[in-house]
Order: structure tokens, then sequence, then C-alpha cells
């Protein structure tokens, strides 16, 4: 997909030629380019500042078709997000206005406070991520991916940055396959079929699989995600995505939520949110989209995948308020709220992580709960660990990729607000505030000695507004950030 180039400016031929430009600042180090930059000044409508756009049909200086010219600001407040924004505005606009390729002029500047590299990564991952549509059920398209996106480079750096972008484009496949699983609908993704879909993918590319269906889960004593799974006629799977390299001396299990459709189970949602409710599967779809891409990034590190897969739905056998139920931990749990559901399967499905596999680290990663999103909005997810060192590693990874984590206090008394007078431990608090936070010591109470952070991406896994390098709908968060966090472990 993007490809590197080096070539003489006079030698590019494109359709669109984006040029990035800075607020009194030379960028390029083309005459010709220079030239253009020179010939517009003192014009109003573009001085640099960011997201300015100018476009020149056929200037004399290139051979290319149209010449877009994109602000950026001023060069010290320039990163990897202002990179990835103007990337994905200009893919968007080609794609908007039927044209099949792109050509970005990737800047040199010494007064910028980031590398070469990060600033071609930021650039390639805008690109990339831009430039997808889900149109698996549209019969008219009216809008079509590019079918080239090229970034020119200096003598020497299509080799140099090879591996980068070979990185980027691992990285951002596996964010856009996520994408895809999760705005798929629930009539198409029920959790025996979405476990075929992550099964058969993960085979390609050589990931150890096991798949646990209901016969196996009843034998070993999945009751909360079986409690979750009662009332649906979908049965229930458990996924499992093993990348084990040689000499892996440490564990990492990812865990996620993967609600095919939640309506709620007898504690209905209300109508108005229904028909969002095929995305309570996003943090399975980004543990498996990341174990894809971790088989060809190949850190030192194991990395282990879970997804428990169930439908929570109304039926005779439907799990009741009040029930009690016995979880693969042996812990009893009250059934306070059938809406409570997401962290029933995760439950069982960490206790299994923590007794099979043994791990150094565990993360889980779910769309858990509506407070989560009041708290932090729509753009950030709430991250709660008691392991301060984890916590700043997973930060630093959010802050590199723009999928931004808050740390949210875990109080130890605010546990007893999970008593239950007839089982150990109560799946809804007995108040609703700070309902994000007792969500997650629910989890911490089944996750052993094992260091452990819960990502609540209740928030950031769906965006209801275009966003410039993700359209509307699911965003495929959690990927690029777990990527870059195991790189780094491994």
């Amino acid at each position: 997909m993007p490809a590197l180039i080096s070539k003489a400016l006079a030698k590019i031929k494109t359709e669109v030629l984006v040029v990035p430009v800075c607020k009194d600042s030379d960028m390029h180090e083309h005459s010709g380019i220079s030239s253009i930059i020179n010939r517009i000044k003192g014009l109003k409508e573009f001085t640099g500042e960011r997201d300015e756009e100018l476009i020149l049909y056929k200037p004399a200086e290139v051979d290319a078709t149209r010449v877009m010219l994109m602000g950026l600001g001023a060069p010290d407040r320039i990163n990897q997000e202002t990179l990835r924004v103007l990337a994905g505005r200009a893919v968007n606009k080609c794609i908007a206005t039927s044209l099949s390729e792109i050509t970005f002029l990737v800047p040199v500047n010494k007064k910028l406070t980031i590398g070469a590299a990060s600033v071609l990564e930021g650039l390639m991952e805008g690109a990339y991520l831009a430039n997808h549509r889900f149109y698996a059920y549209k019969n008219i398209k009216k809008q079509r991916p590019l079918q080239k996106i090229r970034f020119s480079v200096a003598p020497g750096a299509v080799k140099k940055f090879s591996r980068l972008a070979a990185r980027v484009e691992t990285v951002c496949k596996s964010t856009i396959l996520a994408r895809n699983w999760v705005n798929t609908p629930s009539n198409d993704k029920k959790p025996a079929q979405f476990a075929r879909a992550v099964v058969g993918l993960a085979k390609k590319e050589n990931l150890k699989t096991r798949v646990l269906g209901l016969k196996e889960l009843r034998q070993k004593g999945f009751g909360a995600m079986l409690a979750v799974a009662a009332g649906s006629r979908s049965e229930p799977r458990l996924v499992v995505l093993d990348y084990n390299p040689k000499n892996a001396t440490d564990t990492i299990t990812l865990v996620g939520k993967g609600v095919t459709f939640d309506s709620g189970g007898l504690n209905l949602k209300p109508s108005k949110t229904l028909h969002r409710m095929k995305a309570d599967m996003a943090g399975a779809a980004a543990v498996a989209a990341t174990l894809v891409s971790v088989s060809k990034l190949r850190p030192k590190v194991r990395v282990v995948g879970i997804m428990p897969l169930v439908e929570n739905m109304l039926s005779a056998t439907a799990t009741r308020p009040g029930d009690i139920i016995k979880s693969y931990a042996d812990k009893t749990v009250e059934i306070g709220n059938t809406d409570a559901e997401g962290r029933l399967i995760l439950i069982d499905a960490i206790a299994y992580a923590v007794k099979t596999y043994k791990p150094q680290i565990l993360i889980d990663m779910a769309t858990l709960t509506g407070a989560c999103v009041t708290a932090l909005g729509e753009k950030i997810a709430g991250l709660f660990t008691f392991d301060d060192r984890l916590a700043q590693k997973i930060m630093q990874s959010g802050e590199k990729t723009r999928e931004r984590c808050w740390r949210m206090p875990l109080p130890e008394d605010y546990k007893d607000l999970l008593k239950s007078d007839l089982a150990d431990i109560n799946n809804m608090p007995s108040t609703r505030a700070g309902a994000a936070i007792t969500a997650a010591l629910f989890l911490s109470e089944f996750t052993g000695n094992t260091r452990w952070a819960h990502i609540d991406i209740a928030g950031p896994a769906n965006s209801k507004n275009d966003h410039a390098y993700c359209p509307s709908g699911a965003t495929g968060f959690g990927v690029r950030l777990l990527c870059d966090f195991l790189m780094a472990e491994g």
C-alpha cells in the first residue's frame, strides 16, 4: 500500500503532490518547491497556519496535476498527530474527488522537534488509516479508497526506512481489520461466526489457536460466561491466540471483551442505544487484530490473546437479576444487573489466563462502562491499575499513538460497594456513582498477584463523526496502543 520513493522532483508524475508547509519556515530542500512557496507568499488565504490548504494546478516546477499545499503551523508545535491529521485530510480530499493516487513530499527541517522517522511514521499512519471505507453492505459505493499512496523521501531514505514502512503497514492494516469486525452487524458475527473469522485469519499467520465451545466451557466451569450466554440461541466461544517465540521468558496476556450483541438481558437497554450494541466486542476485535500484527512484528515476549465471545439476549432461559452463579475462579457472584455482563465474561477469561498461562502482565480491554464515557468523553480511554510502572508504559504508548489513556483511581474502600449478603461479590455496586471504578475493582478480584491493567474503551471504540484519519463508526482503538506497548516490552 504506502510506498517510499526517491526521485528528482521533476520526475514524480502524480495526480496530487502534497506539500506540508510550516509557518515562516522552509520545510523542503527542493528548489522547485521553494519557488512555488515564494510565489504564493503574501496571499492572505495561505500563510502556512495549521489546517490551511491551497491547491495549484499544473505548476511548471513539477510534473504533478495538482500541488496541494497544506499548513502545519509553527515548526516547534508539530508532532506526529499533527502529521497524521494532515495526511488524513489530504487522503480524504482526494477520495471525495474520485482521484486514485497521491504522493506526499516528506518534509526535512532541523527546526522540527521530532526526528525524520517520526515525521514519516506520522504521515504514513494518517494516510493509511484514512484510506478506508466500510462498504461491505452497500451496493453503491460512492467513494473508493485510493489505489496508490507514495511518500517521496531523500536519497538513501528508502532503504533506511523500509522496515518502518512495513511496520506501519502491518499495524494500520490490523487497525482497519478491527474496525471492520466492529462495524459488521451482529447477525453476521454471532460468537461462533466471529470465532471462525478470527481463528481462520490467525492460522494464516501461524498463530497457535484454541477454541472452547459450550461443552468444554461447562466442563471447565466458566459459570460467569455461561450465565451471560444463557439467554441466547447462539452458543458462546472462548478463543485463544498464542504467539510463542523461541527463548521467550516472559508472557503477556491480553483479554478482550467480546459481546457480539448486548441487549442488556432482562435489564434491557434503552431502545435509543440498542443499534450501537454490535460494537460491544471492540475489545475482542482489538486483541485479535493485535495478535495478527504481533505475528509479523515478532516481539521477543510471548503474547497470548484471550477473547470470551457471547451474545447477551433475553429469553426464558436468560439469567435473572438476583441469580447467584459460580465463576471459573470458584467465587460466587450475585447478579445485581444483567446489563453488567462484560465484567462477568472478563472475570472468567482473566482467571483462566492467570491459571493457565501465569503471565507476568495481563491487560484487559473492554467497552465496559458508560460511566467512563461520562468521565473522560469519547476520545480518551480509562486506565485502571495498581501498578505505577505499568500505568506509565501504557500511557506513554497511548500518547505516542494518540490512543490516549487517563489513569483512574482504584480506592480500596470502594470495594465495599460490591458486597453481597448472599454471595462472595455482586456484579453491580450499591450506588451508580463511580461506576467505572467499581467495575474495575470487580475485575481486580480475579487477577491474583498478576501485574494487571484494565483499559475501558467505551468512549473511543466508536466515533459518531468523521475524523481526519477515521470515518465515523468503529475506530480500531487499542491496536496501535497495544502493538507499541508490546514492542517496547519485547
